[in-house]
């Protein structure tokens, strides 16, 4: 009995392992294709280029995409010098402390918070206490907190990844502490650094809690190059769109429009992510 257990062991593991792997896959084909079928016949020049107009039940979503478009720039701007430079920090020259193991497991806790407590604390911070207002710079700044942690925990793995005995060969030569990081550690951890960094600001990108009380407009007009305005964003487009518009069904068109046209910046980033990795890899063979 024991020796048939022992045969039907891996069979039943295996079996579990590819009818999980099988449910996601069959429920994201269902979404994407549903999104996809009811989305793709919205699409065409106009969609993507032109102004939303009377009430967003006519026109195109430009001023969502230009908003996303700074949103990202502005978080971007702000997390990944930050992020970059606290791993460094952590890894090149902190010592190993409770005092750095306790920074270090709050930063991966950081990670696990919901993002409606950021866009919460953005509001307190940025919008009431420094006086920005309900404005784009609010919600890049809220978006750049929320991916802080990712951005240090993805570059500090990177950094672990090389070598020590690189470092100590940058230091035999005579090259100083800072050097052997900036020309040695830095070159040789950037693919997974990049992928770190292009992942976390996709997930930015499709946020839509952290900037609801930050600056997210239901409609405007013209948000281009002020800081201090509100904006449109698309996942907060979306949102409206599908939930609180007064002619839903009117408008359900269009939100699957700028649901497929959201995957599809997601899908390029990551796709940039993963062709930066791939670059990089052939580069060091």
């Amino acid at each position: 009995m024991l020796h048939k257990f022992k045969k039907l062991a891996p069979i039943v593991e295996w079996g579990t392992l590819l009818l999980s792997t099988g449910l996601v896959c069959f429920f994201l084909c269902v979404i994407l294709y549903d999104i996809f079928t009811k989305g793709s016949h919205v699409l065409s020049w106009d969609f993507i280029a032109k102004l939303p107009s009377d009430g967003m039940t006519r026109g195109g979503i430009l001023t969502p995409i230009i908003g996303t478009v700074f949103l990202t720039l502005i978080t971007a701007l702000f997390s990944i010098p930050f992020g970059i430079c606290c791993a460094i920090y952590l890894n090149e020259y902190a010592e190993n402390t409770w005092l750095t193991r306790t920074i270090r497991a709050s930063i991966r806790n950081l990670s696990g918070v919901p993002s409606i407590i950021y866009g919460l604390f953005g509001l307190a911070l940025f919008v009431q206490a420094l006086n920005f207002g309900t404005s784009i710079l609010s919600a890049g700044l809220t978006l750049g907190l929320l991916s802080l942690p990712y951005i240090i925990t993805t570059t500090e793995e990177a950094l672990l990844r090389i070598p020590r005995s690189m470092r100590e060969a940058a230091l035999a030569v005579g090259a100083t502490k800072f050097e052997s990081i900036k020309d040695v550690v830095l070159p040789a951890s950037l693919p997974g650094i990049l992928t770190g960094i292009v992942l976390t600001l996709s997930r930015a990108a499709g946020e839509t809690a952290p900037i609801l009380f930050t600056g997210a407009a239901f409609y405007i007009t013209n948000s281009f190059g002020n800081l201090n305005q509100e904006f449109m964003a698309l996942p907060y487009h979306l949102y409206m769109l599908s939930t609180q518009h007064q002619s839903i069904e009117e408008v359900r068109p269009i939100a699957y429009g700028t649901a497929l046209v959201l995957i599809i910046v997601v899908f390029l980033m990551n796709l940039t992510a993963f062709y930066i990795r791939y670059k990089f890899r052939n580069n060091e063979k």
